[in-house]
């Protein structure tokens, strides 16, 4: 078992699975964001799969300078065993295969497990404000 870039056969799993552990919602459509992310070299979705059935997936990419990580997603049976910190080890070090220096990500603020999880990780709360404007609208 190990972290490998998933393919198109697997957005329905992968995307069953950020629904399953709450990571979507009404305003995302995970699909499309799954195959926004398959499109360029910049992106990519890592998974792990184990008896051929996906337990874990992380999203990263990067602009030439920051690398973003979204939907880190484990299935629950397979929680606090390892596999979100091999995953998030894995996504670390596509990013910095392809040059980025630093790596960002977001956590709901309800969402304090998820945030003591990156911490103890080395991620640290940046002094800045995130601006979003729906372009869609």
């Amino acid at each position: 078992m190990g972290v490998e870039e998933v393919t198109d056969d697997d957005m329905q799993a992968v995307t069953a699975l950020w629904g399953e552990v709450g990571l979507t919602k009404p305003w995302n459509d995970p699909e499309s964001d799954f195959r926004r992310a398959r499109k360029g070299p910049s992106s990519a979705i890592l998974g792990v799969k184990q008896n051929g059935a996906l337990v874990g997936s992380v999203m990263v990419g990067h602009d030439g300078h920051r690398g973003w990580v979204y939907y880190l997603a484990v299935a629950p049976a397979r929680q606090r065993q390892g596999l979100g910190r091999e995953l998030m080890s894995a996504a670390e070090e596509w990013l910095r295969d392809r040059g980025a220096v630093k790596i960002q990500l977001m956590v709901r603020n309800e969402n304090a497990s998820t945030r003591h999880f990156y911490e103890r990780r080395g991620y640290q709360e940046s002094d800045v404000v995130v601006l979003a404007k729906w372009l869609n609208a």
